[in-house]
């Protein structure tokens, strides 16, 4: 089962990802599981690297190394087998992007990677957000302003609308929102 783990930054993706890889290798299932952007290669790097910077080609260059990155796991990744495959953030991350870019970026991505049996979006208030992210991070990317999580959350809501997606409402415990994953991937 391909399952993606999307959502706004601070939405606790990695923290529900990590919970589910736990929670299905216990019950003996083998389970590939890749954040991005990832650490352990260049694209991956790349965009983290940039994600610190500020302008216009900083936002571009993260876009692109985000996205290459995600293409690479897909290359390597989805074709090993495995029980699971977890991918914390995957299409989502078109919503990044400038309108009307996000838009076409997504509808492109959504017809030639591969087909998720599980699209789970973590939404979160981005006042929450912002909450989580003052209190847990020394440094902001530039996406992490409450005008850029505000911005972002409405372009992804809209994607999400239009995807086959299942939105979790985030701001509830790490309890509940895990409760609520492992119900819906047994309904899958």
């Amino acid at each position: 089962m391909f399952i993606v783990i999307d959502g706004l930054d601070a939405s606790g993706k990695s923290t529900q990802a990590i919970q589910l890889f736990k929670f299905l290798t216990a019950k003996g299932q083998t389970v590939c599981l890749r954040f991005h952007p990832s650490s352990d290669n260049f694209f991956g790097s790349k965009a983290r690297q940039f994600l610190y910077a500020k302008g216009k080609n900083a936002h571009f260059a993260s876009a692109l190394f985000y996205m290459m990155d995600v293409i690479r796991s897909i290359l390597i990744y989805t074709w090993q087998k495995y029980d699971h495959i977890i991918f914390v953030r995957y299409l989502m991350g078109t919503a990044y992007l400038p309108a009307p870019l996000h838009r076409i970026a997504y509808h492109f991505f959504a017809l030639v990677v591969p087909k998720s049996d599980a699209l789970l979006f973590l939404d979160i208030t981005p006042d929450e957000a912002y909450k989580r992210i003052c209190r847990t991070r020394r440094n902001q990317e530039m996406f992490e302003s409450l005008d850029a999580l505000r911005k972002v959350r409405a372009k992804a809501l809209s994607l999400a609308l239009i995807g086959k997606w299942t939105i979790i409402n985030a701001s509830k415990s790490k309890e509940e929102v895990a409760m609520a994953i492992r119900n819906l991937l047994r309904a899958v």
